[in-house]
């Protein structure tokens, strides 16, 4: 059986890097040859994760037909927020819990998806449905994976599924998950170490909305006033990386992991499109949203109708 990489989505996540590991895991002891790799550097929050459980930092690669025919997809399969070779690859495998979009493939495939808050949160299903064991130092990690997609249970996207593995994979790792989730998500709110560069690209993911190109990115803080006064500088990042990749639409939303609160910069047009989708007006560019966390279920949805 030849060889294939794991991976999830670009400028990834903590789920992107953990579920790949999990999901790699999983399937080499189901017989198959996998790595797990990463198609960006791990942000603040992951390093913490993975520091914080003594596990390494997995091989960052920018192609994959170099190496190897077929690949297996965790956290993403829209073909733009994958390796820039995809079309190139044969798709063996995804587990997904978004939106199917913009993904066809020549051959049949094996193809998980649910609308849970966390991707890590199937494969956790997977290995009791394939009753292997979850180690402990996994467990943590894909715990992580689950406190971070859903803010620690408080995003609409959350489940009971999630709720109900959160406790089970804490129990594994003898964690307790509140008391770390708030160190975890406080340790991927530090924006000052960043460039305007960095934190417009650092969790960011591209879209296709009717016929325009949609770059959204979601930054932690635990007060607005870290993004506020550098706003200025971060907008002119965002029209240069606009100009450069070609996007319509540039949104950066900006979310207070304490509070559940989050406001929104808008660069490009039409923005009339975003200020209908979220009932709201801009104010030097800004909207501001209330209750939103949330980019796969409070924004991606009503800024695709606002578009189609």
């Amino acid at each position: 059986m030849s060889k294939e990489l794991v991976f999830g989505h670009q400028s990834p996540d903590t789920d992107a890097i953990v579920a790949a590991k999990a999901y790699s895991y999983l399937q080499n002891k189901l017989g198959y040859d996998t790595e797990a790799v990463a198609l960006g550097e791990p942000n603040s929050e992951t390093a913490f994760v993975l520091n914080y459980f003594d596990e390494p930092t997995p091989r960052i690669i920018k192609t994959a037909k170099n190496e190897v025919d077929s690949v297996m997809l965790v956290d993403h399969n829209e073909f733009q927020q994958s390796v820039s070779d995809i079309k190139d690859l044969t798709i063996t495998h995804v587990v997904d819990h978004h939106r199917i979009s913009n993904f066809q493939t020549d051959q049949p495939l094996y193809y998980r998806a649910e609308p849970v808050g966390c991707c890590s949160t199937i494969i956790v299903k997977m290995f009791d449905e394939n009753k292997v064991e979850i180690p402990a130092q996994l467990a943590g990690l894909m715990l992580s994976a689950i406190i971070s997609d859903t803010l620690l249970l408080k995003s609409p996207t959350t489940t009971e599924e999630d709720k109900i593995t959160v406790k089970t994979l804490a129990e594994i790792a003898n964690i307790d998950y509140e008391k770390y989730g708030i160190e975890m998500l406080k340790a991927g709110t530090n924006v000052s170490a960043k460039s305007d560069q960095e934190l417009i690209d650092s969790d960011a993911k591209s879209f296709t909305m009717g016929d325009k190109s949609v770059r959204i990115d979601q930054i932690n803080v635990v007060e607005f006033s870290e993004i506020d006064k550098r706003k200025n500088d971060i907008e002119k990042a965002m029209k240069a990386e606009a100009a450069d990749k070609g996007y319509d639409l540039f949104l950066v939303l900006i979310t207070n992991v304490l509070n559940s609160d989050s406001k929104m910069i808008v660069v490009g047009q039409p923005a009339s499109a975003v200020e209908k989708a979220f009932n709201s007006k801009l104010a030097d560019d800004t909207l501001s949203l209330p209750g939103v966390v949330s980019r796969k279920k409070q924004v991606v949805p009503p800024l695709t109708d606002a578009l189609s």
